[in-house]
């Protein structure tokens, strides 16, 4: 188990396009051709679930048609092509992608784009366009795990696409959307198949983590088979197809509580009111073992929507640690009600 702190991997590159990702300009009627190195690194790091976006200057239309042109646009996720500011293009790929702009990557040949969005976006990774053959080779694109999930996140992200079009295209209100979606939750106990994914999620997942804390596969594996613990996974899926594992707890039982060590939930289902539905079901489940609903709370830079997510759920502070270093503590009264299962998302509950 590792402590909050450490920077995370990167879940995002985003490429400039013109003398970056291919050699010379597209408006300049160049016809330029990718550079070598580039497919091998699309696909290398696509394969380990680093997602790949384009923000560069020039005409969309002209540069969209081009990457396709080249056999280059299913690597991308998100593309912004225009006359605007870098930083706020790399902003809104981070906003689209609902991930944290420390786990973003920005690549240019340009030192005068590369500072400006270093300027703006200090917690960007910014890189010469001459090292992109080598960014695999770098440890912040080397995540520790590379599940199957991982692999095939690419896809997850164009699935998501294809529902933000739905929603906008649908003129319905954000509650009408949602039960269009047929929202499906599954909890389940985590199983031997899930460790390496489970473990995944506590280096990728920072914005709705309690406690910042990463978990190793070993030590998973190891709470799991004890009786004092519990593992427990979320996954996710509507008509549009699957999400995978998407949340993630780590419950320690004792006689009179159930102690909730981390709970997590992907960036990707935010807004799809996961969080709230799993931390009742734990609630439940701690109360009808005869426990009282406890949880940690570690603040990070970036996970107080998840304090906030706690405290809807009906934790309350319940003290700290007595030397003022440890997890804030909270609890859920004996007397706050509880929300059955219901609404947009049906819940599914596998014990084994």
């Amino acid at each position: 188990m590792t402590a909050p702190g450490s920077r995370p991997t990167v879940k995002c590159l985003v490429w400039d396009l013109d003398d970056t990702l291919w050699d010379g300009v597209v408006l300049e009627g160049d016809d330029p051709r990718p550079f070598p190195h580039v497919p091998a690194a699309l696909s290398t790091l696509d394969s380990r679930g680093i997602l790949h976006a384009a923000v560069s200057r020039g005409d969309h239309d002209v540069a969209t048609a081009h990457l396709d042109a080249c056999g280059l646009a299913d690597w991308f996720c998100a593309v912004r092509i225009g006359w605007g500011d870098k930083a706020a293009e790399v902003r809104h790929i981070a906003e689209t992608l609902n991930i944290g702009l420390d786990t973003v990557a920005f690549i240019d040949n340009d030192p005068a784009e590369r500072a400006q969005v270093n300027a703006e976006l200090p917690m960007v990774r910014c890189y010469s366009a001459e090292f992109a053959g080598r960014l695999a080779a770098r440890p912040e694109f080397s995540p520790v795990h590379v599940t199957a999930e991982a692999a095939g996140r690419r896809q997850l992200y164009r699935t998501e696409w294809r529902r933000r079009q739905a929603e906008e295209e649908s003129g319905a209100d954000r509650g009408e959307f949602l039960a269009s979606l047929e929202l499906v939750m599954e909890i389940s106990p985590a199983t031997e198949n899930d460790l390496a994914r489970a473990s995944e999620l506590t280096v990728r997942t920072n914005q709705l983590n309690s406690t910042g804390l990463i978990y190793t596969e070993d030590e998973l594996r190891r709470l799991s088979a004890s009786p004092d613990h519990e593992i427990l996974l979320a996954r996710l899926k509507d008509r549009f197809g699957d999400y995978g594992i998407v949340g993630l707890s780590v419950t320690e039982l004792t006689p009179d509580e159930s102690v909730l060590r981390l709970m997590l939930m992907s960036c990707r289902v935010a807004s799809r009111g996961a969080s709230g539905l799993m931390l009742a079901h734990l609630i439940r489940r701690a109360r009808d073992g005869g426990r009282r609903p406890v949880t940690h709370f570690v603040p990070t830079a970036v996970n107080r929507n998840m304090l906030v997510t706690l405290r809807f759920a009906g934790y309350a502070p319940a003290g700290s640690d007595p030397g003022g270093t440890g997890p804030t503590v909270l609890e859920v009264p004996a007397d706050h009600p509880v929300p059955e299962p219901g609404g947009h998302v049906r819940l599914l509950v596998r014990n084994a």
